[in-house]
């Protein structure tokens, strides 16, 4: 098995046009110029060709190397190592399908395998007009909307295989498609570029970014001492600080060890 067939890039590598070198080593002096030690700026880099390409080409991990003076294989080693990295074209339109524990329990699973039958393409792989791709993720961070499905890392939260299919259709249709929370889609070589460490010059993308909703926030109403909506002003947790006088006795007499004293020196 050939290593273009394992996914890995094919070396040695031609060098990217004249052109575009000139602009990717601009944009690459500016990214390493944000460290005090050149080769930390390999993460950065590595998306900055992804967004070149929509994947780490062989012709990337050359110019990466070239860079930071590094090896190809070095520069291999942690492309290959990440999985954000692609090692094939991605599609325009890159789908993340949560199915670690959480998330496939409630339907992760189902939906990743639907997908796939939908669209006839199976896990890394591309539909033909270029639009889709799609893959399994073990992650999301993102449990408390699960099952999650992502499209270039922005997310789209309580999937079905139904809603699934109708995301990948309206995409595909060119329909405009919001996240459920967050800045809304850029195609997936734009983010690449975000990622490298380049702002997103879309009007009102950071407004839209948004913070935390209710179900990322239950467990900090609850340890607050907080009734969660429905719940009748029920309190499931009190706060650490109710009913505990200063000299750190409780108000029913007891001390915070629960023996009903302070406890005796040695």
């Amino acid at each position: 098995m050939s290593n273009v067939e394992l996914g890995l890039p094919a070396l040695p590598a031609r060098p990217y046009p004249e052109e575009v070198h000139a602009r990717l080593a601009a944009d690459a002096a500016e990214l390493i110029g944000r460290y005090p030690v050149a080769r930390s700026a390999l993460l950065p880099l590595l998306h900055l060709v992804q967004a070149e390409e929509g994947f780490v080409s062989a012709t990337g991990i050359r110019f990466c190397a070239e860079q930071l003076d590094l090896t190809t294989a070095e520069v291999t080693a942690v492309a290959t190592f990440y999985t954000m990295y692609r090692r094939r074209p991605a599609g325009k339109y890159h789908l993340g399908v949560c199915t670690n524990t959480l998330c496939a329990v409630l339907g992760g699973d189902q939906i990743f395998d639907e997908l796939q039958q939908h669209l006839g393409i199976r896990n890394n792989e591309t539909t033909e007009d270029g639009e889709i791709s799609i893959e399994h993720i073990e992650c999301n961070a993102a449990c408390d909307y699960a099952p999650v499905v992502m499209v270039n890392w922005e997310f789209f939260d309580n999937q079905t295989p139904e809603s699934a299919r109708q995301l990948v259709d309206d995409l595909r249709a060119g329909e405009e498609v919001r996240p459920t929370r967050g800045a809304r889609l850029c195609s997936f070589k734009e983010s690449a570029r975000i990622l490298a460490g380049f702002a997103d010059e879309r009007a009102g993308v950071v407004d839209e970014s948004g913070a935390g909703g209710a179900p990322s926030l239950a467990g900090l109403r609850l340890a607050k001492g907080e009734a969660l909506p429905g719940t009748a002003g029920t309190k499931v947790v009190s706060p650490r600080h109710e009913g505990t006088r200063s000299d750190g006795t409780r108000n029913d007499g007891t001390h915070r060890d629960g023996t009903g004293h302070e406890g005796t020196e040695a």
